[in-house]
């Protein structure tokens, strides 16, 4: 399927990422760890890092992200659209300059009340800690659905995607969107995302469940997951195939379910059966920063599974896309996109 504008939508949090190398002490004095992902409410992180460390700012948010990927695979500007809630200030307006300069078409629902969301990536060595203050992002509402020319939107689209950190944020909107594209045979995908929403947001994630067509997520999440809901196992393939048999309520196509564990094979299930997928190990000296790695291979995979290329191929671009990411600095693109199905 050649490329259309519009055929992949994004809803998510949108988030200015304030990104630095930092001490193993600062992890200590904020209590947070190495490799994790939480909410805070509070501006003492923010406030040590902006004092205390040279900091880049990036366009970030897990799904957004995701989108600004797909999009350079994509290249035709406007392929990818994307919805979130940011503050009427500055951040807002940088993170709108630099998702349009990436050739997204972003729609956001703007708060008077709120400023734009922020987090915090935090790298010691190769790992990054994620402490996210969602302000504006935490108060997108089905509103902005209702909106004729923003429901065009999703209407235009082949596939949404949400990370599952939209679940904190409204569930609502994406039961919406989940069930108009189980009615029109369009493709719903969703991300695990984090431990801490398979634990406590297990009741907002089962709720979506049901029309997500593709769910993403990783090892830790798997793990997590089969812990939560009782599985009996550890074994990563069978998490799969249970995830893959949840109710779901486009009967007409089986859940794809895409499970990446670092530089181990990708491990999905498609049509109940399992496949793995060598993942690329890179030298430990190429490796610049592991944040965004994950989003990389849902927007690589993205890509490709919206023009409608078959399953190893979306995988391999999602691999691809990984490998690009992870030598970078931030969730951030090379100018040139060199990819060969």
């Amino acid at each position: 399927m050649a490329v259309q504008e519009g055929m992949l939508l994004g809803m998510g949090n949108p988030l200015l990422d304030i990104s630095a190398t930092v001490k193993p002490e600062l992890l200590t004095k904020h209590s947070l760890k190495s490799n994790d992902a939480i909410l805070t409410e509070e501006e003492a992180i923010f406030n040590d890092l902006t004092s205390g460390y040279s900091v880049d700012y990036i366009a970030g948010g897990a799904t957004q992200n995701s989108i600004r990927v797909a999009q350079w695979v994509l290249g035709l500007p406007n392929a990818t659209a994307y919805f979130g809630c940011v503050g009427q200030d500055e951040y807002g307006k940088t993170l709108e300059t630099k998702a349009k300069e990436a050739g997204v078409n972003v729609q956001y629902q703007i708060s008077t009340d709120h400023p734009t969301g922020r987090c915090a990536v935090l790298i010691t060595g190769q790992d990054r800690s994620l402490v996210t203050k969602l302000d504006a992002a935490n108060h997108y509402n089905v509103n902005h659905l209702d909106d004729a020319k923003n429901w065009k939107v999703v209407e235009q689209s082949k596939v949404v995607y949400s990370a599952g950190f939209f679940l904190t944020v409204s569930v609502e909107s994406m039961v919406k969107v989940g069930k108009y594209c189980a009615a029109s045979n369009k493709t719903y995908c969703l991300n695990l995302s984090a431990p801490f929403l398979i634990q406590f947001f297990k009741d907002q994630m089962m709720s979506v469940m049901p029309f997500a067509d593709i769910v993403f997520g990783n090892e830790t999440e798997a793990a997590t997951f089969a812990e939560t809901f009782n599985l009996g196992t550890t074994d990563v393939k069978k998490i799969a195939l249970a995830i893959s048999m949840l109710p779901k309520e486009n009967g007409s196509r089986g859940r794809t379910v895409v499970i990446t564990q670092g530089s181990d094979p990708v491990i999905c299930v498609d049509n109940g059966q399992v496949y793995e997928f060598a993942a690329e190990k890179l030298n430990e000296d190429k490796i610049v920063d592991t944040n965004g790695a994950g989003d990389a291979f849902v927007g690589g995979f993205l890509a490709q599974y919206c023009k409608g290329e078959s399953l190893p191929v979306s995988v391999k671009c999602g691999i691809w896309a990984a490998t690009h990411i992870i030598q970078r600095s931030g969730c951030t693109t090379p100018e040139k996109m060199d990819f060969k199905a």
